[in-house]
């Protein structure tokens, strides 16, 4: 389902008059390779402390494996998300730091989240970002309150188109083109009107047009991992593909991708599992139908 309804956006992606196909080109060899932020606004510390009361927990939007994200209000009026990596300046934060600000700086579409600028101290590692008034796909699937209607049918099927446009745009137009490795309901975020936004760089890779693939240690989400990347580590369009294809599960359903409460009942963990369940009863009952039909 994923794959059809991603391949749908994909084939008229070039009708589309709000994409920006902009070609993004990779440096020359000898080019520096240090990440270039001179298009990016540089905030201070200061200013990022004030805007979020000095990352009050009261503040926190959400946290993950590389950090947490905080709301903040700059001194214009205008709410941010800043996302505060951990103090611990390790290799893999260090990387993840520089490859969610290359790749956002170079991917420019309205479906892909913007980065506003940065802070870089010797003990602080920030980035800003718009605020994104209605949270993640997964937050208003599994976490609004009474109060909150759920989500129509026409925001999902808009959630489902815009993402599956930036992906589109990750995927046939940068050059090199990015793999995201990391599709799923909470990375898919939505502002005030509902219009879906891919984040979350910060697992994403660049691959050659010549290549079929990269090969990397896993990383993702348990449930959003393709079956090959998790066996081979070869990544490629398809890995995100399938993650997509797990988000409109999600966005269907309402559920979690992976349920771990499930596994002591020996119970499918896996969203895609349990669905491959329901469908191959449907087409058996179906198969059953048509059988009775022809005998009578």
């Amino acid at each position: 389902m994923g794959c059809m309804f991603y391949l749908c956006i994909n084939c008229a992606a070039d009708e589309d008059p709000e994409v920006d196909f902009t070609q993004i080109r990779r440096p020359a060899a000898d080019e520096d390779r240090e990440v270039n932020f001179r298009q990016l606004r540089r905030y201070s510390l200061h200013e990022l402390q004030v805007a979020t009361d000095t990352f009050s927990h009261k503040n926190i939007l959400g946290r993950g494996g590389f950090g947490t994200v905080y709301k903040g209000r700059l001194a214009d009026g205008t709410l941010v998300a800043v996302k505060r990596l951990k103090a611990e300046k390790t290799q893999g934060e260090e990387l993840q730091f520089q490859t969610e600000v290359e790749l956002i700086t170079m991917a420019v579409h309205r479906n892909l989240l913007r980065l506003r600028g940065f802070c870089m101290t010797q003990t602080e590692r920030l980035l800003v970002y718009p605020y994104m008034a209605n949270g993640s796909v997964a937050s208003c699937l599994r976490d609004r309150t009474e109060a909150q209607p759920p989500l129509d049918w026409e925001k999902r099927k808009r959630i489902a188109l815009g993402s599956a446009r930036g992906l589109a745009y990750l995927h046939d137009h940068c050059d090199p083109k990015i793999i995201h490795r990391d599709v799923k309901a909470a990375n898919i975020l939505l502002d005030e009107e509902f219009e879906a936004v891919v984040g979350d760089f910060g697992l994403a890779k660049l691959m050659d047009y010549k290549d079929t693939h990269v090969t990397t240690a896993v990383r993702g989400t348990m449930g959003h991992i393709a079956p090959e990347y998790l066996s081979t580590g070869k990544s490629s369009e398809k890995t995100d593909v399938f993650g997509y294809g797990v988000m409109l599960l999600e966005l269907v359903t309402g559920k979690t991708a992976f349920h771990l409460a499930l596994l002591a009942n020996n119970d499918d963990v896996l969203l895609f599992d349990w669905v491959c369940v329901y469908v191959f009863l449907f087409l058996h009952v179906a198969n059953l139908v048509h059988l009775a039909d022809l005998i009578t």
